[in-house]
Order: C-alpha cells, then structure tokens, then sequence
C-alpha cells in the first residue's frame, strides 16, 4: 500500500506565515498548490503545509519524531528560532516544540 501523509497548519496570513516556515524548514517550498497554500517534504511522502483559513488558525499539534534530534534544532536555531520548550521524558525521549507566530505547535521528538 502507497502512503502520502500531509499534516496542515491553518495560518492567519499566508503572506507573513511563508518567510517564518521558509526560515523553520531552511528553504522554499517543495512546491506551491495555489496562492494561501505551501508545501514542504520533510521526508519521503510526508509533507507538512501551511494554508491560510484564519478561523481555524493558531491551533495546529504538528510532532514528528527525528533520528537527528540535536542536529535538527540546532539547525533552526541557526536561522534564528528558538524553541519555545523542551521537554525530557524518563524513558530518554526529549520533546522540543517551537511555536510560529501565529501560536501553532510544531515540534520534533527523538533520543536526547
């Protein structure tokens, strides 16, 4: 069975939100369905978009768990967003969540 997964993330402003994702994901969109949507592949078939619908925005849960942890939020914090939390679990799982401007949640998980 063939699988495409796509998370969306509802945004107030499709003009604003697009610089702040291009900065979070470090680089342009995998490609452009139309003039209030953008889509990036984050891996193999699974993609995560934006998409302007301001009466639901500000609400999205996004996590995707990394084998590169570390590396991935480095990365992000070197083009100038800072995670809003981290959190560690006993079981040596972190969790670290960055928040757009909007407030929606993006967050990767992973060892570490």
């Amino acid at each position: 069975m063939s699988l495409d997964l796509f998370a969306g993330i509802p945004v107030t402003d499709y003009g604003e939100a697009l610089p702040w994702y291009e900065r979070f994901f470090g680089g342009k969109p995998s490609f452009l369905p139309n003039d209030i949507e953008a889509v990036w592949e984050v891996a193999e078939h699974r993609y995560v978009y934006i998409v302007q619908d301001p009466e639901r925005a500000g609400n999205a849960l996004v996590l995707a768990f990394v084998d590169d942890l570390g590396d991935r939020v480095a990365g992000i914090a070197r083009r100038g967003i800072a995670p809003a939390r981290r959190e560690e679990y006993g079981n040596g799982v972190t969790k670290v969540v960055f928040r757009d401007p909007g407030g929606n949640e993006i967050g990767f998980g992973g060892a570490g």
